[in-house]
């Protein structure tokens, strides 16, 4: 087969296809949705609308062949506004985890109620962070436990940093249900629309991503039936049996989910980086001072060649590790999260750069280089932050538990 790196026509016409939604629609009401920092349901609609928002689409770009369908939808996407763009696209996380370790009838049932219906859509949310675990998973202290009397499962505890938490219709949790065994003792449960014991906390006044909701989701005596656990609990009990047999079981539900996001979250980046990087280019080529373009200046325009070059090195890095993912390739230098760490530091460092190209104004918030600035700082946190991110990488490379 002859190497290429040529996007195949399917996925070029989904790459226009986006990219039109994310030019006409999102970045007209970029400014907007950030200052008012509210979930911009009208766009939601409007992508549902048009076949953007929805399980079908998710599902179609997820199976794409090259593996490379979300990651080409995610950057243009994100190209358009960041915000906006998670507000879209943040159901995806949920659905993504119960589409990788839910049973057939939990994934055929929840996931079409995560999205709703054109009329009237719906988002979801996974619901992983804690006050004291983020990083740290192993450190979740929400519970649940089994009721064998009633075949119900009761969960306590608080999850913070959730996004749509709150406000989804469907919420994908997860808890210790075996504190003693770390990580390994943990499940993910479904909690359906109008649960009793489940509300929202404090919503949360964000630096970036403003149109995306986050916010605390607080669960108090929250009872669901037996078979709301993820994977089924026949499936997870033989899992723990192994675990206490001292034997290797599969990887725990937060870390199976973030491993499964992480190149799209690359992609992400990549998109936003790409936004600034135009805009300071355009800006550049036209900007005059000393009577001459600002661009035609070494100090400006090697600054552009660097950001062209981390963006696309970015790229690669995200699409190999997309490709690898949809292949049943082994991570074995950790290059999803290798991916995840090059693009979002990409993101941070072109968007500084193009402020500093567009100089006072790029300062203000009549220039949108502003708003991507403070959306790329989300990428070198969330999902995992950059020096979890080479954590993961140092010990793939060197088998040695750094710490």
């Amino acid at each position: 087969m002859t190497f290429s790196l040529e996007l195949s026509s399917d996925l070029v016409d989904v790459q226009k296809w986006v990219h039109e939604f994310a030019a006409d629609v999102i970045r007209p009401a970029a400014a907007e949705w950030d200052e008012r920092e509210e979930t911009p349901w009208p766009i939601i609609q409007e992508a549902a609308k048009v076949g953007l928002y929805s399980m079908e689409f998710f599902a179609e770009q997820a199976t794409e062949p090259s593996g490379l369908g979300m990651i080409v939808a995610f950057e243009e996407m994100f190209w358009g506004d960041a915000g906006i763009a998670l507000s879209i696209l943040g159901t995806g996380l949920a659905a993504a985890s119960l589409a990788a370790n839910g049973t057939p009838e939990q994934v055929g049932e929840w996931v079409p109620q995560m999205f709703g219906t054109v009329d009237d859509p719906k988002v979801a949310a996974f619901c992983s962070s804690e006050p004291g675990a983020g990083s740290d998973v192993g450190a979740i202290l929400t519970r649940a436990r089994y009721d064998e009397a009633t075949d119900e499962w009761v969960l306590n505890g608080t999850k913070t940093w959730a996004t749509n938490g709150g406000i989804a219709n469907v919420h994908v949790v997860v808890a210790s249900v075996h504190p003693e065994l770390g990580t390994r003792g943990q499940a993910s449960f479904v909690i359906p629309p109008g649960t009793k014991g489940l509300s929202q906390g404090q919503k949360f006044l964000k630096h970036g991503i403003r149109a995306s909701h986050t916010a605390e989701v607080v669960l108090d005596d929250v009872r669901l039936p037996g078979r709301m656990i993820v994977g089924g609990k026949e499936k997870f009990d033989a899992r723990i049996a192994k675990v206490r047999e001292g034997k290797k079981a599969a990887g725990q539900a937060a870390m199976a989910t973030f491993e499964r996001t992480r190149p799209t979250v690359g992609a992400m980046a990549v998109g936003v980086a790409r936004a600034a990087f135009e805009y300071a280019r355009d800006y550049a080529c036209e900007r005059e001072q000393f009577g001459r373009k600002i661009g035609e200046f070494q100090a400006v325009a090697f600054k552009l060649a660097d950001m062209k070059a981390r963006i696309d090195a970015a790229r690669l890095l995200v699409y190999r590790a997309g490709w690898m993912a949809r292949n049943g390739k082994s991570f074995d230098s950790a290059e999803g999260s290798m991916a995840k760490l090059v693009a979002s530091e990409a993101a941070v460092y072109v968007t500084d750069e193009a402020i500093q190209i567009l100089g006072g104004n790029g300062y203000t918030r009549e220039y949108p280089v502003e708003r991507m600035h403070r959306d790329a700082k989300i990428f070198t946190i969330f999902e995992g932050t950059s020096e979890i991110q080479r954590l993961v990488m140092a010990r793939a490379i060197t088998g040695l538990p750094i710490r």
